[in-house]
């Protein structure tokens, strides 16, 4: 069933483990005075240098108890035998394992975290690494020995890092290391601000789009991956219903270098597999999968860039429902997204607010042909402050290509409109989250309205959600806000008399006038005992 609530282990995967806020602390210490930017691939690319040198050791210490267990049939009687075999590097690429080198080995540069050379000895680990592992060709951050680095803070960082995942057990358990990457991915992000929207989008937003989506087995596509939260989050998903990570097939793609160097750390360190084609590119003007069809998409797409490079790409055939404005690329991405879904494929995205109402050179245009189409299948309003990157409120469009899907319920000719602008908690002074039932509480009505198996029945909710039917929108003029169709939230009836209220309303005015009048007294008393004021 495609709502039920994620199982105890996803519940438990997104909680928070209670030293991960400390760490980012003790590690922001270190930091001194370089950027933000800057310093997270530092730190980034010392996560994930541990957790494969873990991963290596686990395998390493058993393959070695395996070899000098006389009952074992791979048992090896002499010890330099034992550890040459447990060195071998096919055995770890057989088991999708990170083969890592010597000098390479966590073990090893811990050693020498206080030796001045250490920022040299991380950059020939990461060299070794890439060579013995064709996988992470030209991945790994490579710039430690640089003279800007402080060598001293650098050391102290390994030796922060080298703490995670020792003492209690339930920090000992294999995804440890990839949720403190998450953490420390999302606190950099708020630290870069705008520049930070950039690769990271808030956990709660993802694991909405994935509720919603629902992707149980099948082809995922984000062409605009940034540090890949969406695959991991869909992975995520399968495993917390039952399913496994077979099912799905992960592609992407990501134009800026460090971007999609963080996303394939990302992946990596959670064991995904996935195809971001050959290099960095944009999607836009060198498409890594031009004739991939898609059974679901999952993005977040710059807002309203504007500097896309529509101009050269004014016959390009992706553009269906019209030709997209060369000033903002809102509308170039919806299409770019169309196109590669399946005949049954859904998309799932977020956009800004404006792409549900602007007029703006064709937008209104190619939106009302989208409308038109039938492919809207549902609209979500989301709150304010949600995004590092900025506090203007977004929205999430789904697109799908069949509405007579026989998967679900026939929904030809209407649109899901969701208001959830009220919804959400500050978790900061200017950041909002949404909270684990209202992300139920959302894709819920969503799966209901769409008709999956075990939801229940599907009804309007004023003020939240509206089932609307296309000629509807189209007397609106084709715009999609939601708070346009949901209506007002029907307010509970006072049952109290007229007179009782307005007696209420009285006394408690006339309790606030009297004490109004007994503090105006007491200032005046405090400022003629400090000698201002005339005489009472």
């Amino acid at each position: 069933m495609a709502t039920k609530k994620s199982n105890e282990n996803s519940n438990k995967n997104g909680a928070t483990l209670g030293f991960e806020a400390k760490l980012y602390q003790a590690a922001d210490k270190l930091r001194n005075n370089m950027d933000a930017a800057e310093y997270k691939h530092v730190v980034l690319g010392l996560i994930f240098l541990k957790y494969i040198s873990d991963a290596f050791e686990e395998k390493y210490n058993f393959l070695i108890q395996e070899f000098a267990n006389p009952q074992s049939e791979y048992y090896i009687k002499d010890e330099t035998l034992r550890s040459l075999s447990a060195d071998d590097r096919d055995e770890y690429l057989a088991e999708n394992i990170f083969y890592v080198p010597k000098e390479a080995r966590w073990s090893y540069l811990q050693a020498n975290a206080k030796q001045p050379e250490i920022g040299t000895l991380i950059d020939n680990a990461m060299l070794a690494i890439e060579e013995e592992n064709p996988r992470l060709k030209g991945v790994l951050p490579k710039n430690y020995a640089r003279p800007m680095l402080d060598k001293q803070r650098l050391g102290e960082l390994v030796d922060l890092i080298s703490t995670i995942g020792l003492g209690e057990e339930e920090n000992r358990s294999k995804d440890i290391l990839g949720r403190v990457y998450e953490y420390f991915l999302a606190q950099f992000a708020s630290a870069e601000g705008k520049r930070g929207g950039q690769f990271y989008t808030p956990r709660c937003v993802v694991q909405l789009l994935v509720e919603m989506l629902a992707p149980y087995q099948g082809r995922i596509l984000d062409p605009c991956c940034g540090s890949g939260g969406m695959f991991v989050q869909s992975e995520a998903f399968v495993e917390a219903h039952g399913g496994q990570r077979d099912d799905i097939s992960i592609y992407g793609q990501e134009s800026n270098p460090t971007t999609r160097q963080l996303a394939l750390m990302n992946l990596a360190i959670r064991g995904i597999e996935a195809n971001l084609g050959q290099e960095h590119a944009d999607s836009f003007h060198d498409d890594m999968h031009p004739d991939l069809k898609v059974d679901y998409i999952l993005a977040n797409p710059p807002f309203n860039s504007s500097d896309w490079g529509g101009d050269r790409l004014r016959e390009d055939r992706r553009w269906v429902y019209g030709t997209p404005p060369t000033g903002n690329a809102n509308f170039a991405w919806v299409q770019h997204f169309i196109y590669h879904l399946t005949p049954n494929g859904i998309a799932g995205f977020v956009l800004a607010n404006g792409s549900m109402s602007s007029n703006t050179a064709t937008e209104g245009e190619i939106r009302k042909n989208i409308i038109d189409a039938d492919l809207v299948d549902c609209m979500v309003a989301l709150p304010g402050q949600l995004f590092y990157s900025t506090s203007i409120p977004v929205c999430l469009w789904f697109i799908t290509r069949n509405k007579e899907n026989p998967n679900f319920r026939k929904r030809t000719g209407e649109t899901l409109f969701i208001d959830a602008r009220r919804l959400g908690k500050m978790i900061d002074r200017v950041h909002r989250e949404l909270t684990h039932s209202e992300i139920t509480r959302i894709a819920e009505t969503y799966h209901a309205w769409r008709g999956d198996e075990g939801t229940g029945e599907y009804a309007d909710v004023p003020g939240f959600c509206k089932s609307t039917m296309l000629a509807e929108v189209q007397e609106n003029g084709s715009v999609l806000t939601p708070g346009r169709y949901v209506g007002a939230e029907i307010q509970e009836e006072d049952d109290e008399p007229f007179e009782d209220t307005i007696a209420h309303l009285t006394k408690t005015l006339t309790e606030q006038m009297t004490e109004a009048r007994r503090l105006d007294d007491a200032i005046t008393k405090n400022l003629q005992m400090l000698g201002f004021g005339g005489e009472s």
